[in-house]
C-alpha cells in the first residue's frame, strides 16, 4: 500500500492490501450503512464494532421530537444492553459470556461504539446480537428508571475524582461553548430530568443505517460479515434505500479561547493540574507532528516533564502531555498531580520548557527517539485486533482515509526537527488555561501570566 487510501461516501466498494498482509474491505449496503473488514492472517479471533457516528456533541439540550437532552447519547450507551424484543439482558450476557468473549460500548464526544471479541466461529454470533441491540432495544421504562440511578452513581464516581474533575473543567474551559467543551455523560441535573420518550426518540433517530459503521477487523471473512450485517439490519426493518450520512465538516470552529484559572477545592493531598491550549483538528496534515512533539514534551519516562519535573525535582509523581483532535476542534495539555504548594512551581516548569522547545527546537537524538518510540508503540498496538478495529472506525467516521502501518510510519520518518519547534512555537504563544482540583486558591497562580 503505497500513501493512505481516501474512503469515498459514493463508492460502493473497496479492496486493498495493507500491511502485513492484511485486506481491507469496504462496502456501502443499499441502506447506506458502511461495512468494513481488515483481515489479518493467522489470525484466530475478531473484533467487531457497531458505530454510531452521534456523540455528546449532538445533543441540543432539547428533550422533544428528534433532539436530545445532554447525556442522552451516555444513557443509550448503558440501555441497549437492557434488552431487545427477542432477548432479555440476561440473554444478550450470556451469550457473550458462554463462549468466552467479550463485550462492551463507548460514548465519546462523536461518536458511540458497540463492540465485542470472540473467536472467529462466533463473529456471526456477534454481528447478530450486537445488531439486534442497535436496532430493537426496548428501552424499558422500568429499566430506564433503573440505570438512571446506575448513571449518577457512575456520574458520582467521576465526580469524586480530582482528575476528572479538572478534566471536565480543562475541556470547558478551552473549548468554551463549543458542544465538545460539554461533559459526554451530562451531568447529574440533565441525567435527573431525562425522559424516557426523550432518549427513545433520540434512539429511533440516530441509530439508522446512515448513521451506522460497522467495522471488524481479526479473522474475518468479508463476504460473510457484509451478509450477517444486512440480515441483522434487516430484522430491524432497516433495509429501506438509503445514502451514508455526511462526514462530519473539518474547518476548525471559532472557539472564542481565552486564558483562564479556575481552581476548584478540594480536600485532598494532591493538587491535579490541568494545562491546555486549542490544538489541532484531528485531520490536520501536522498531526504526526504533534505525535512527535508530544512524546518529545511529555509523552514517555524519556520526555522532558518527566525528567525535568519528576526526576530532577521530584515535583510529582505522574506528569504527562496528551493531544486530543475532533472534527473541527483540538485541544493540547499537560497533567500533573503535586503537593499544593509546589502548584506554582510545576506550572512555570510546564511552560518554560514548552518554551523551550519553541526558541532552541529539540535535538537530533530526541527526534530519533520520539519516532522510535511512535514506530515501536504502533506496530506493537496492531498486534490486538481491538485496535485494528478501532483504526478502521474512525477512519471511516473521522478521516475519510485509511492508513496502513508502513504509512503511518513513513510519515513518521518525513517529520523534523524544524516543523517540531514550529508547531511548539504555535501552542507557546498561546497562554494556557489552567484547571487545578485540589488545596489551592486562584491567588496561588498569580504573576504567572495566566487568566
Amino acid at each position: 500500500m503505497n500513501g493512505a487510501v481516501t474512503l469515498p461516501l459514493d463508492q460502493a466498494e473497496l479492496a486493498f492490501a495493507a500491511s502485513g498482509d492484511a485486506l481491507v474491505r469496504r462496502t456501502v449496503l443499499p441502506n447506506g450503512a458502511r461495512v468494513l473488514s481488515e483481515r489479518v492472517p493467522g489470525a484466530r479471533s475478531a473484533t467487531v464494532g457497531f458505530w454510531v457516528t452521534v456523540g455528546s456533541r449532538d445533543e441540543t439540550g432539547a428533550d422533544a421530537g428528534h433532539s436530545a437532552s445532554f447525556g442522552s447519547t451516555h444513557f443509550l450507551e448503558h440501555l441497549l444492553f437492557k434488552g431487545t424484543q427477542t432477548r432479555t439482558a440476561l440473554d444478550i450476557a450470556v451469550s457473550f459470556d458462554a463462549v468466552g468473549g467479550e463485550h462492551n460500548a463507548a460514548t465519546t464526544k462523536e461518536y458511540t461504539c458497540y463492540y465485542a471479541k470472540v473467536q472467529d466461529k462466533d463473529l456471526s454470533m456477534a454481528v447478530e446480537v450486537i445488531g439486534d441491540m442497535i436496532t430493537a432495544s426496548l428501552i424499558d421504562p422500568d429499566e430506564f428508571d433503573n440505570e438512571r440511578q446506575v448513571i449518577l452513581e457512575e456520574l458520582a464516581m467521576a465526580d469524586d475524582d480530582p482528575a476528572d474533575v479538572a478534566s471536565e473543567q480543562l475541556y470547558k474551559s478551552v473549548l468554551g461553548g463549543h458542544p465538545l467543551g460539554r461533559p459526554i455523560g451530562g451531568d447529574p441535573a440533565t441525567i435527573r430530568t431525562a425522559t424516557r420518550d426523550g432518549v427513545w426518540q433520540h434512539y429511533r433517530a440516530t441509530h439508522r443505517p446512515e448513521h451506522l459503521v460497522i467495522a471488524a477487523a481479526g479473522a474475518v471473512d468479508h463476504d460473510r460479515l457484509v451478509a450477517d450485517v444486512t440480515a441483522a439490519l434487516a430484522r430491524g426493518g432497516l433495509d429501506e434505500p438509503g445514502t451514508p450520512a455526511p462526514r462530519r465538516p473539518i474547518e476548525p470552529a471559532e472557539l472564542g479561547y481565552r486564558s483562564s484559572v479556575v481552581t476548584i477545592t478540594r480536600p485532598v493531598e494532591q493538587v491535579n493540574l490541568l494545562l491546555g491550549v486549542p490544538g489541532l483538528v484531528a485531520t490536520d496534515e501536522r498531526r504526526t507532528t504533534l505525535a512527535v512533539l508530544n512524546a518529545v514534551f511529555g509523552g514517555g519516562m524519556s520526555s522532558r516533564l518527566f525528567q525535568e519535573v519528576r526526576e530532577k525535582r521530584g515535583l510529582a509523581y505522574s506528569v504527562y502531555s496528551f493531544a486530543s483532535g475532533f472534527a473541527d476542534a483540538g485541544l493540547f495539555g499537560v497533567y500533573a498531580g503535586c503537593a499544593p504548594h509546589k502548584a506554582p512551581q510545576v506550572v512555570e516548569l510546564v511552560r518554560a520548557e514548552l518554551e523551550r522547545i519553541a526558541e532552541y527546537g529539540i535535538t537530533g537524538e530526541e527526534l530519533r527517539r520520539a519516532v522510535g518510540q511512535l514506530s515501536g508503540g504502533s506496530a506493537l498496538a496492531l498486534e490486538d485486533s481491538d485496535t485494528r478495529m478501532t483504526r478502521l472506525g474512525r477512519a471511516e467516521i473521522t478521516m475519510g482515509e485509511f492508513s496502513d502501518l508502513d504509512e503511518s510510519l513513513r510519515r513518521l520518518a518525513l517529520v523534523t526537527a524544524g516543523e517540531v519547534q514550529e508547531l511548539a512555537a504555535e501552542f507557546a504563544a498561546v497562554p494556557p488555561a489552567l484547571a487545578a482540583v485540589g488545596d489551592v486558591q486562584p491567588e496561588a497562580f498569580a504573576g504567572l501570566g495566566l487568566g
